[in-house]
């Protein structure tokens, strides 16, 4: 769902595929991410992935996370690139409090890192503060900008995750096999946040904010931020975070996955992380772990921005050749039923793509898919198949709006 109405509608003729990847490794951890501009006019996700902190006593800390913006990208890419030292200063400093020291001399030890109460308090500040100090800036002061966004991530220590979120982007850690935690959607619906709304004097029309915005928390979206004799947190939009913290289990944890609604839109929390973790016993390139999920949630249906990131923890599931066999075999199978398909046109001649993906969905004899991805993931393979064997192919060659016809 698209967070406000300003830009419903707008969407291109094709969708944008060219991802922007990145990857490292550090602190114990690997990390991959992808993000596609897909259907929509203008790519307004932002990410920040850093493996060591600048700060005293946190370089071996690590920090993730995605901001999904709308009504614009400002919000998003200046909070990628300044949030994090603002939740940084803030935690540092709720740290010198605690201990009684003065945090604008050197009495704080260099080597002491700040407490989770400190932390999780810092992160607080962090975004309130982030949020101010947007709001004061030229621009959106003389209201040349009116976008927002929201913010989902994860602050690693060596024994921690504390998981943060603003409004619908979402994060989950997958343990033992299974969804172990999963941050709340901010949603203008859910009671706590209704209540909000219309204690601000506003009202939730059509599951939105004022019948506009999908979202009840974002930082930026200042035209929801203006009832006078209400604090920050107590406004239409509020840029307060969630932020939950949990204790690590090395031998337990396998991955956190952070993303955007345009992956949460086609894929539950159990799909997303059961077809990354078939796919991490295919492939131990993170970049393309994630660029399948982009890939496939495009192929389900998904008409936004997509962003992914991918954090592998040391009990990750490894690479097994008899995954890899049997994905293999997948795809030879999928390769030979394209060929078979094409080698006898019916009665109305050469089938088109649309054709053989409804046929494909309905074989009996498929061997299994990867879950939560579906035939959807392989959509890759078998158009490569089709385009080599059909003499009639379109000259677009994308078909990514296929997935609403079988």
């Amino acid at each position: 769902m698209r967070k406000t109405d300003r830009a419903m509608g707008a969407f291109l003729d094709k969708p944008k595929t060219e991802k922007h990847n990145l990857h490292g490794e550090g602190n114990g951890l690997r990390f991959g991410l992808s993000s596609m501009q897909g259907w929509r006019v203008e790519m307004e996700d932002a990410h920040t992935s850093v493996l060591e902190l600048p700060a005293p006593g946190m370089t071996d800390w690590s920090f993730f996370a995605v901001y999904d913006g709308h009504a614009g990208s400002r919000v998003a890419n200046y909070c990628s690139k300044h949030l994090l030292k603002h939740i940084i200063s803030a935690s540092l400093e709720a740290g010198a409090s605690q201990s009684g020291s003065d945090s604008s001399n050197n009495d704080h030890p260099a080597s002491v890192p700040p407490t989770v109460e400190a932390v999780k308090a810092g992160i607080r500040t962090g975004f309130l503060r982030i949020d101010e100090h947007m709001r004061s800036s030229s621009d959106l002061r003389n209201g040349m900008d009116r976008s927002g966004s929201t913010a989902v991530g994860v602050l690693l220590s060596p024994d921690h995750f504390f998981f943060i979120n603003c409004g619908d982007s979402r994060a989950v850690l997958y343990r033992n096999s299974h969804v172990c935690f999963s941050t709340l959607d901010h949603k203008p619906c859910n009671p706590r946040e209704r209540e909000r709304i219309q204690n601000a004097g506003g009202s939730v029309m059509i599951q939105r904010v004022n019948g506009s915005l999908a979202v009840s928390r974002a930082l930026g979206d200042y035209d929801y931020k203006c009832v006078e004799g209400k604090g920050p947190t107590e406004q239409l939009v509020s840029p307060e975070p969630a932020v939950f913290e949990m204790v690590r289990s090395p031998e337990q944890d396998q991955f956190v996955v952070l993303a955007c609604d345009g992956i949460w839109d086609v894929m539950s929390n159990e799909e997303l992380c059961e077809f990354v973790k078939s796919r991490l016993e295919v492939s131990d390139d993170l970049e393309r772990v994630c660029n399948e999920v982009v890939d496939t949630c495009l192929h389900k249906g998904s008409r936004d921005n997509m962003s992914v990131v991918l954090v592998c923890l040391a009990s990750a599931p490894k690479v097994s050749e008899e995954a890899m066999r049997k994905d293999a075999e997948l795809n030879k199978y999928l390769e030979s039923r394209v060929e078979e398909m094409l080698s006898r046109p019916g009665e109305e001649g050469f089938p088109d793509l649309v054709t053989v993906m409804r046929n494909l969905s309905t074989d009996s004899g498929m061997p299994t898919l990867p879950p939560g991805g579906g035939l959807a993931s392989k959509r890759s393979v078998i158009e490569a198949v089709y385009n080599r064997l059909n003499p009639y192919k379109e000259e677009d060659g994308n078909g990514a709006d296929l997935e609403c016809h079988w």
